[in-house]
């Protein structure tokens, strides 16, 4: 994943299309019509063997006859030209191409290689990247570029479009012509062979034409890559997408409830709001979400206003608010008494605000100026439906001019089409959100409150961990290892809980017995009542076959117990392997809920971890919430939040709240075993047992495969690189812990910075800075690691334990070729090496990550800091118009 050569797909200067042709109809046609007509600036040059001209263009025999070397190619060629055309554009020095061709899979170019394969290998030895193959092509109206045979053009916007679905594409076209809606960039992908959502979203994350990014997403294949770009992107400018395919289960066969319940879409769900894309369903939705992020107000809270002067269309956008679980404000009574004063007298007295059917503009201007007013409304809808006493037009100015200066968020709802078309267009003019239905306003709104809370969620700081734990990783790995080695898939019910115990999370009792008479002396010994259960590897859901039975009260109740479970299953399933039982202490709790967590692996995004409703009813009623690893506090709250078994959780009349903080403290050991021990492919622990006092596992099943791929490949997201952290000494004695930034070190993070000096200050931020803003901070403290890299230099112990002296921070970029660096260390601090300390620690942590060059910019006072760059081999240069040095460190080991 990089953005390597993308100007070259997305700004080209020359195109060469590669199939050009006269055919009418023919795709090569198409193209060069479309090429023509869309106001390229640059040459345009079709290659055609057997045609002198194309569309009235001088045509080139070939590739190597072609003037200038075309920055982007579009190849509308049979398969088997895909490769030999290929070749030539690389030897003629392109650096980018557009391959609409279908069917490269399908068909070899030689014993061992795929025409598709040998295409991708020639762009990778070239640099050269690749849009498609089997795509509708590329749209950038903004340069005139229309390289694409779609059947429409389009105009000028702020929205880019991306889809995997050619078809798609061409209706969305239809769509948003048919609205007048423009586009910034449309992008067809194809099979997403080179270039794919992760590469187009980081190039338009960061693109000044684009506001916001619509996304139509078949499946996702570099999963890491498209999180961390649309992390990255989201924090910047709205990210909407439709995902296909939203019913498909992904696991029917899965040997957990865990992985049974897993749906593809819920874990797709998990996914894009980690990463703080908004989810939309429909088309008309997401043009409407778009136009509605793009104009937004900053944010203030999730209360909507309404006025109308039907009372109908009011009551319509009232039960679409709280059907997506929207809020309506309550008026406040001085806000009724100035309505009064401006209303007749048979007005609503009450939100929705129906101020009468001949409302003129004039009653609708003062209605929004006393309802603005109300601090409890927080955004406002303002709807109109015609009658023969008003005028549209009139209404809709008077709008536009009441709430010109309104720094609220504005929406607009004139039901209707042929009579309100004029005042819709005031209202586009104007830059105002306008909707033709109640529900679409409303849906509209909704977004915005959707939106706001994905972006609270990535600026969050998250809360401490209440204690500090070190699981017992290798005794974990040793019981699965075994296991393993034993030529099983599955762990007894005994190693899946001592597992757990190795993370901290608590579990009952329990005991393998071979025998009948073995269960009885392991009852007698842990005391009664207790459980039995069979135990085999060929049986999994137990309760299922008559493999569970509860509440034994002696010998004689286990004896019997045990003998009629063996002579059950041993007539229903002749063919299990039966290991002999497990006896556990039966555990009682009045009250207690029953609760099912677990992990699963899905194809696309890796592991994953579910919580919701347990028991033995827990696939009927699926009530379930997904997140994926890994977990902190805040994230496990949310999860847990996400389910509807939260509310009874919290306590209810006179059923006291459960022990949530330890809840969220099981889920976060869970994620850390999910992260740490790759060879744990599902996990349930069902039922998990939860009341006032805490948590305790029932349950427990595991699966585990010998085929442990790295965590690069198996997680979505880059876990916390723990194996970087340092303990070091200075020369003066002086403990320190390094290691990399956590979101929790925020509030530490405000403290390091109240202590620097305003010349610590002016040096890091080249100006005063009193206080960064939370958003900052967290943008600071929250890093993917994949990316961005912070270390900080921390006190361990003693009674200045947690604060932090310094920080080294960079920023690097998607290809990879260059880290940005930043240092700061407290000036009480300096002059005992821990700057350079922290400088070389970054510094060798990129050379290991592959990074070509470490850069900066220093401040020409910042003596201090020039010469810790000399010494450490920066070359440096002087940059006028910014008035600073730029020092660079190249990081190859044949060059450092």
């Amino acid at each position: 994943m990089s953005t390597i050569n993308m100007d070259h797909l997305f700004k080209p200067k020359s195109v060469a299309v590669i199939g050009a042709s006269n055919r009418p109809h023919s795709v090569g046609q198409v193209i060069m019509r479309n090429l023509l007509a869309g106001g390229f600036n640059g040459p345009i040059m079709p290659v055609n063997p057997k045609s002198q001209s194309i569309g009235g263009v001088l045509a080139y025999r070939d590739v190597e006859s072609l003037p200038v070397v075309p920055e982007l190619a579009v190849i509308c060629v049979p398969p088997k030209a895909v490769v030999p055309t290929m070749e030539c554009l690389a030897d003629k020095g392109c650096m980018a191409a557009i391959v609409l061709t279908a069917g490269l899979a399908a068909e070899m170019h030689d014993e061992t290689h795929t025409i598709k394969q040998a295409m991708l290998d020639i762009a990778a030895r070239n640099k050269m990247r690749i849009l498609g193959p089997n795509c509708l092509g590329l749209m950038v109206p903004g340069i005139g570029l229309n390289a694409s045979f779609s059947h429409q053009s389009i105009g000028t916007g702020k929205i880019a479009f991306v889809s995997q679905s050619g078809a798609l594409c061409t209706a969305v076209l239809d769509w948003a012509a048919a609205r007048g809606i423009g586009f910034s960039h449309f992008i067809s992908l194809g099979e997403c062979d080179d270039v794919d959502f992760g590469d187009v979203i980081d190039y338009l994350g960061s693109d000044p034409d684009t506001r916001s990014i619509m996304l139509y997403i078949e499946s996702i294949q570099e999963r890491r890559g498209f999180i961390s770009a649309a992390r990255a992107a989201s924090r910047n400018k709205p990210i909407l997408c439709i995902k296909s395919g939203r019913f498909a289960e992904g696991a029917a066969a899965a040997a957990s409830h865990t992985g049974a319940l897993a749906g593809a879409d819920d874990v797709f769900d998990a996914a894009i709001k980690r990463a703080g894309v908004l989810r939309v369903y429909t088309v008309s939705e997401m043009f409407s979400a778009a136009e509605t992020l793009s104009r937004m107000h900053p944010f203030r809270g999730d209360k909507l206003g309404i006025i109308t002067n039907g009372g109908g269309i009011g009551v319509l956008a009232v039960d679409a608010l709280i059907e997506r679980h929207g809020r309506l404000a309550h008026l406040e009574d001085s806000t009724i008494d100035a309505l009064n004063a401006v209303l007749p007298s048979t007005w609503s007295h009450a939100n929705p605000v129906d101020i009468i059917g001949d409302a003129p503009g004039e009653r609708y201007a003062k209605s929004i100026d006393a309802v603005l007013k109300d601090p409890n409304i927080d955004s406002l809808l303002v709807m109109h439906a015609p009658t023969a006493i008003t005028d549209p037009v009139e209404v809709a100015q008077g709008v536009i001019d009441a709430i010109k200066d309104s720094r609220k968020n504005i929406l607009t709802n004139w039901v209707g089409e042929a009579t309100v078309a004029k005042a819709r267009k005031l209202f586009y003019a104007a830059g105002i959100p306008t909707y033709r239905t109640p529900e679409n306003a409303v849906a509209a709104f909704q977004h915005m409150v959707n939106y706001r809370k994905l972006q609270e969620v990535l600026m969050e700081t998250p809360p401490s961990v209440p204690q500090d734990f070190t699981p017992e990783t290798d005794k974990a790995r040793k019981i699965i290892h075994l296991a393993i080695h034993a030529g099983r898939d599955m762990l007894t019910e005994p190693e899946a809980k001592a597992v757990l115990e190795c993370y901290g999370i608590n579990t009952v009792k329990t005991v393998a017995a071979h025998t009948v008479e073995d269960a009885v002396e392991t009852a007698d010994a842990i005391g009664y009542p207790v459980a039995l259960k069979i135990l085999s590897d060929d049986i999994s859901h137990k309760s299922d076959v008559g493999g569970v039975v509860l509440n034994l009260d002696n010998a004689d109740e286990v004896r019997a117990a045990g003998t009629k479970m063996l002579r059950t299953i041993e007539q229903a399933f002749p063919k299990a392997r039966l290991r002999g039982f497990t006896v556990q202490e039966m555990i009682k709790r009045a009250g207690a809920r029953e609760l099912i967590v677990g992990m699963t692996t899905d194809p696309i995004f890796g592991p994953v971890i579910l919580f919701g409703h347990g028991g033995v009813e827990v696939e009927v009623v699926r009530d379930r919430a997904m997140a994926l690893p890994p977990l902190n506090m805040k994230l496990a709250r949310e999860l847990v939040e996400g389910t509807r078994i939260y509310n009874l959780l919290r306590g209810y009349r006179d059923v006291p709240p459960v022990n949530l903080e330890q809840l969220y403290m099981t889920l976060v050991r869970l994620s850390q075993l999910v992260v740490h021990l790759g060879e744990v492919l599902e996990l349930d622990m069902n039922p998990l047992l939860i009341d006032q006092t805490g948590v305790i596992a029932l349950d427990a099943r595991i699966k585990v495969t010998p085929k442990v791929v790295s965590d690069d490949k198996r997680l979505a997201i880059h876990p916390y690189p723990r194996h970087l952290k340092q303990e070091l000494i200075l020369e003066d004695g002086t403990k320190y812990l390094l290691r990399p930034i956590k979101p929790e070190d925020e509030p530490a993070h405000y403290q390091f910075m109240s202590k620097l000096t305003p010349e610590d200050i002016h040096f890091r931020f080249f100006g005063s800075v009193r206080e960064l803003p939370h958003s900052e901070m967290a943008r600071q403290t929250q890093l993917d690691y994949d990316r961005d890299m912070a270390f900080l230099a921390i006190i361990p112990e003693g009674p200045e334990a947690g604060e932090i002296h310094g920080i080294v921070q960079v920023v690097i970029d998607p290809n990879n070729d260059h880290a940005e660096y930043a240092v700061m260390v407290r000036s009480d601090i300096k002059g005992r090496g821990l700057g350079r300390i922290l400088m070389e620690k970054m510094i060798e942590y990129c050379r290991q990550k592959g990074t070509k060059t470490f850069i900066g910019q220093v401040l020409p006072n910042n003596r201090r800091m020039l010469t810790l760059c000399e010494k450490l081999g920066f070359s440096r240069k002087y940059l006028a118009d910014e008035e600073v040095f730029e020092v660079t460190l190249p990081l190859h080991r044949d060059a450092s």
